[in-house]
């Protein structure tokens, strides 16, 4: 085994290298940039080399700089986690050159399945059902849009280069080609350093299904079974299982067979992916890409299959026979992950930025009937920036059946307390309880066809509700109670009350507070009948795990002044405990009135300003692109919210534009 290795990645799945690593007894290197360098994978290596700037252009993607970092410490390999150089044939070419050894697939391999033309050929000549579409690369819009009309529409435009949901749009007509050509193009350059396109058709209703591949220097091949990754918006995974719920074992076999044999036919070496498109309908799949690396998602397999695939690929890279053969091979339970994204869910899924004023994920471990893991990258304090991808964890769950880890899930979800900037939490646990998700008849438009308007939560139930302000009250009169206990005070605190009021929204909500000695109490709400509650109080975890009227539920708070938040299966609400008097006072409090953002168009975002599409005086129908501003390694088409004539115009593309910035005002 190796001694030492350098990884060349970031964020958590840095963090997810060193953990095995240190259980294997390799020492570690992490190169970081300047916003990264006070992060947990930074304070976790044994060792740490400062690459440069924010922008993966001048530190991930700088080859120069990774290879230097290496003869600095004498780290014997590289790592390079997913995304970044992680698939690029001519960095490996050059560590193989340079004697550094190179923790992936053999450079041949990456650079024939890691582009994705050449990969659909090399496929097509194996006998591999692929999907149909233009194999040639696209120069211009013109020519893209003359082949999209000729494969016929919906099409999907790809970066040759691309990965991770990056240099993706789907298009049905001209103008949507149009528009969505140019932008994948521009993506590609900028997250792939390769403005390479291609188009193929788009099936309808399709499922994503992958499968796991490892293999070794000396010719053996075993695939570890499918995960199925159908949800996804943008083109990106947001939740992703394994096994598949669609697949049944003649369909599982097949799909593994072919994706080794196509893996051998590159004589590949390393955790690798087979990526097909797969019919719900049929069960008919075809070869979309392989990914020459380890995937975002890997934690579901090594759940369900008991394999650290990170140990493998080391294994693999120095040389070790591949010691599992397929017969060895078992699926255990279920395994379910959510990536928890820094982006705002109620205002379309934009990327939020800030700095992480609370970061309280659920405790690792045994939770109900399942187990929870949580892979990330992240810290209270840490600042999540513009740079990089906005997902910030993985929570991931097993359990013996699929219903179990999802039940898992979203308990560990209702668990997960973040403040600061705004996360998709709350959306994701609304899809845990959604009936179609569960039913597991899912395809990649899952996210489209049942929020057509974008996610608006959940509404509470009455219990729910009850369940809140009663755990609010409850929290609030205990450290009250725990306040007069405090000696020392200068001067007396105010006898602990047993009336509060609980402000819900714009409702005022009495509450009766009477606190037992072990935990317990009795809480009547709005003059009702007393409710029986029990809780467990984890201040360190700002959370409240309660049982009221025999129901089981938890509240995430913050503290006093900003109120407690409930969160359940998609329900997100904050309550607010205060006496009688201070509430009698806020209900006396004027409504601000919000202000006329009609003729504005408004950056949801910060980021940078790619291209500013209208002029002075130019009439903008509704809907109609203004202009695309690229935040976390995503262009975002800011479009016109209404009709209008172009009045001022207040920024130019290279400019940098702060959220809630006014970009363009109409007349």
């Amino acid at each position: 085994m190796f001694k030492k290795i350098l990884i060349a990645n970031r964020g958590e799945i840095a963090v997810r290298v060193i953990k095995t690593c240190r259980r294997l007894g390799v020492k570690t290197v992490v190169v970081y940039s300047d916003a990264d360098a006070g992060s947990m994978a930074v304070e976790m290596a044994d060792e740490t080399v400062y690459i440069g700037g924010s922008a993966a252009s001048e530190s991930y993607l700088v080859a120069d700089k990774i290879i230097d970092a290496v003869k600095q410490t004498g780290a014997e390999a590289i790592h390079p986690g997913f995304g970044f150089l992680s698939e690029n044939p001519a960095f490996a070419k050059r560590l193989e050159k340079e004697g550094i050894g190179w923790i992936g697939p053999n450079a041949h391999a990456i650079e024939a399945m890691g582009d994705k033309i050449s990969s659909k050929k090399l496929a097509a000549e194996a006998g591999v059902s692929t999907v149909p579409g233009h194999m040639g690369l696209i120069e211009s819009t013109k020519e893209a849009v003359k082949i999209s009309k000729e494969i016929g529409y919906p099409v999907m435009i790809k970066a040759s280069a691309g990965g991770g949901g990056k240099g993706i749009r789907v298009a049905a007509n001209d103008k949507e080609v149009e528009e969505g050509f140019p932008a994948v193009k521009a993506e590609a350059k900028s997250s792939f350093g390769d403005d390479r396109v291609f188009i193929e058709k788009f099936i309808l209703d399709p499922r994503h299904i992958e499968i796991q591949v490892l293999g070794d220097k000396h010719g053996n091949c075993v695939y570890l079974f499918e995960r199925e990754c159908s949800i996804q918006r943008r083109n990106q995974k947001v939740i992703e299982e394994a096994p598949s719920p669609l697949l049944d074992p003649e369909t599982r076999k097949k799909m593994g067979e072919q994706a080794v044999a196509l893996s051998k036919a590159v004589n590949y070496d390393s955790a690798g992916t087979v990526e097909f498109v797969v019919s719900g309908k049929d069960k008919g799949f075809y070869f979309l890409e392989m990914n020459t690396r380890l995937q975002v998602e890997h934690p579901v397999t090594e759940m369900i299959s008991g394999v650290d695939l990170v140990e493998q690929m080391l294994l693999s890279a120095y040389g070790e026979k591949l010691k599992i053969r397929q017969s060895d091979l078992k699926i255990n339970g279920w395994a379910v992950e959510t990536r928890v994204y820094a982006e705002d869910p109620y205002r379309n899924f934009l990327p939020s930025i800030g700095r992480l004023k609370r970061f309280s994920p659920p405790a690792e471990g045994k939770l109900g009937n399942g187990t929870v893991r949580m892979d990330s990258g992240v810290r209270e304090g840490d600042e999540i920036s513009m740079f990089y991808d906005p997902m910030i964890a993985k929570l991931i769950t097993h359990g013996k059946d699929r219903d179990t880890a999802l039940d898992t899930q979203a308990a560990a979800l209702d668990r997960f307390y973040i403040e600061g900037i705004q996360d998709n939490i709350p959306f994701i646990a609304a899809v845990m309880d959604e009936k179609r998700f569960r039913s597991g008849n899912i395809t990649t438009a899952y996210i489209k066809d049942e929020f057509p308007d974008g996610f608006r939560g959940v509404e509470p139930t009455k219990l729910q509700e009850t369940q809140l302000i009663a755990s609010a009250a409850y929290v609030h009169g205990f450290v009250s109670r725990r306040a007069q206990m405090v000696s020392g005070r200068m001067s007396p605190v105010p006898t602990a009350r047993e009336d509060w009021v609980v402000i819900l929204g714009d409702n005022h909500h009495p509450v009766h507070l009477e606190l037992g000695e072990d935990g317990d109490a009795h809480i009547t709400i709005n003059g009702g009948k007393p409710h029986a509650l029990v809780t467990d109080w984890h201040p360190g975890q700002h959370l409240v795990e309660g049982v009221l009227d025999g129901k089981p539920f938890a509240v995430k708070f913050a503290d006093r002044t900003e109120g407690y938040l409930f969160r359940h299966r998609g329900v997100a609400l904050r309550a607010l405990v205060c006496t009688p008097q201070v509430a009698d006072l806020h209900a006396r409090l004027p409504v601000k009135e919000k202000p006329d953002t009609s003729k504005l168009v408004i950056s949801p975002m910060p980021g940078l300003v790619v291209s500013m599409d209208v002029v002075l005086g130019q009439e903008v129908q509704e809907g109609e692109a203004v202009c695309v501003v690229e935040a976390m390694k995503m262009q975002n088409i800011i479009r016109a919210d209404a009709t209008g004539t172009v009045k001022a115009i207040n920024v130019k593309a290279g400019e940098s534009v702060a959220a809630d910035a006014i970009m363009v005002e109409f007349a």
